[in-house]
């Protein structure tokens, strides 16, 4: 599973240096991307996810290119696994130094439309699995004693979001609130926890979902990026470089901020 990260503040560097980085939902879109970043900036990387295919394929990627990663394979919907994720990179690694809730389910439902099963869908991806993967780690990181960074990929549409986006937002607007609760309650551990309210984002699994339950055809980003302020759709490296700040001591004291990444201001009006 690769050899710990040296106490030898000179043999790597990056903002991340010699971190231990856990990457929930890490096996593709924005959540591989911060693991490439995050391996590009020093750290030690495990990534999960539910297909050994994927993930397996970033970690052999992010081998070939020098860095160390472990692929650990968790069913995020069941809280149990979220919490093992964080002990499965502790035995290959030692240690937690930070954590990425990167995984997060979009399937479409309405306030008239949504079962109780497509509730509880959401609610267990994007809002129990990160609750439980923080409990895990922070008891780590307060264990040793030693300071973390947590980041929570949320989304703009948390403000409110739209009609088809009923129980998505709902377990989403509980996690800005959950990452603000958390900073609070671990701020004198050193504990630093912060999110990440993303918009509209170039992915495998954005593709997926506009194939899926609008009837988008192959020109569907041309398209959505002719509709958006600056021409185009956020792209995943542009986030992981952001999530990689965060984490580093380069964002110095900054936590319990929950930030809007976006191309629209909320408020605003034409």
């Amino acid at each position: 599973m690769g050899p710990l990260p040296s106490e030898d503040p000179s043999s790597s560097g990056g903002l991340l240096r010699d971190k231990v980085v856990l990457v929930n939902g890490g096996s593709q879109g924005v959540g591989a991307a911060i693991a490439r970043a995050a391996v590009r900036e020093g750290a030690v990387v495990a990534v999960t996810g539910r297909r050994p295919e994927p993930g397996e394929a970033l970690v052999a990627e992010l081998a070939a290119a020098g860095g160390t990663a472990v692929f650990v394979r968790a069913d995020l919907a069941d809280a149990a696994q979220a919490k093992a994720a964080v002990t499965r990179t502790v035995e290959a690694y030692g240690r937690v130094d930070c954590l990425v809730n990167s995984a997060g389910l979009t399937s479409r439902g309405t306030l008239l439309d949504t079962t109780p099963e497509l509730f509880d869908q959401h609610i267990a991806i994007n809002l129990k699995a990160p609750f439980f993967a923080m409990q895990a780690a922070v008891a780590d990181m307060v264990g040793r004693g030693a300071p973390g960074t947590i980041v929570n990929i949320i989304t703009s549409s948390a403000h409110g979001g739209q009609p088809f986006l009923a129980p998505y937002v709902a377990a989403k607007a509980g996690l800005t609130g959950l990452t603000r609760n958390a900073a609070h309650a671990h701020r004198f551990d050193r504990v630093r926890v912060n999110g990440l309210n993303i918009g509209w984002t170039a992915t495998e699994g954005e593709d997926a979902t506009q194939r899926a339950f609008h009837g988008a055809g192959d020109d569907w980003r041309e398209q959505a990026a002719a509709r958006l302020p600056m021409g185009r759709l956020g792209q995943p490296d542009e986030i992981a470089d952001f999530v990689v700040f965060l984490l580093s001591e380069r964002s110095g004291v900054v936590t319990g901020s929950v930030i809007d990444w976006d191309q629209n201001v909320l408020g605003g009006l034409d």
